[in-house]
């Protein structure tokens, strides 16, 4: 048998039932789920330095577990010293399986090694069971070695759901173990 993720397998045999019961849900194929989660990494210093973009997409590809893309300027901004086609960021998109093992370590391991946690903000989300959150420092992944750090950047994960109002997206998530602020259970 090949391999499952915990959270797959959670999802499956827990959080269903649950969320059905909770939203009285007459089939399983309309409880939400997680279809993709987004990584973005802005890189605003790379237009000085060019080290910095292999580096980032280095280690955002170790975070993820996926190959990070290079994101290019659309256009010239002469204020920012930018040119069209320059580097300015890298990106990941996460499904099945790999974004499973993504959020596994981002709620039990990486949140909890954030500096003075006390949750996640709950009002993150879009109106429609997406949620979009910021990580001010990208080394609380244990995937990051200290040492190998020349700059500390921050990054942007986005977790679409198939929710279709924002108290179903927050259950779900909540579900998964996200730590958010303000539980009300």
């Amino acid at each position: 048998m090949s391999y499952v993720p915990r959270l797959k397998t959670i999802y499956r045999d827990e959080i269903i039932p649950k969320m059905m019961e909770e939203f009285n849900y007459t089939s399983v194929m309309e409880v939400p789920k997680i279809l993709k989660v987004s990584l973005n990494q802005g890189l605003g210093d790379a237009t000085q330095d060019k080290k910095l973009v292999d580096e980032a997409l280095k280690e955002l590809t170790l975070i993820a577990g996926q190959k990070a893309v290079p994101v290019k300027a659309k256009r010239s901004v002469s204020n920012f010293k930018l040119r069209e086609d320059m580097i300015i960021a890298a990106r990941i998109t996460l499904r099945d399986e790999v974004m499973y093992e993504f959020l596994d370590r981002l709620i039990s391991v990486a949140l909890p090694r954030v500096k003075d946690f006390r949750g996640i903000n709950d009002k993150s989300f879009d109106g429609r069971g997406n949620y979009n959150m910021g990580i001010e420092e990208h080394i609380i992944f244990p995937e990051i070695k200290l040492d190998n750090v020349n700059k500390v950047l921050g990054m942007d994960v986005s977790i679409v759901t198939s929710a279709k109002t924002d108290a179903e997206g927050m259950a779900l998530l909540k579900h998964f173990g996200m730590p958010f602020k303000n539980q009300r259970n």
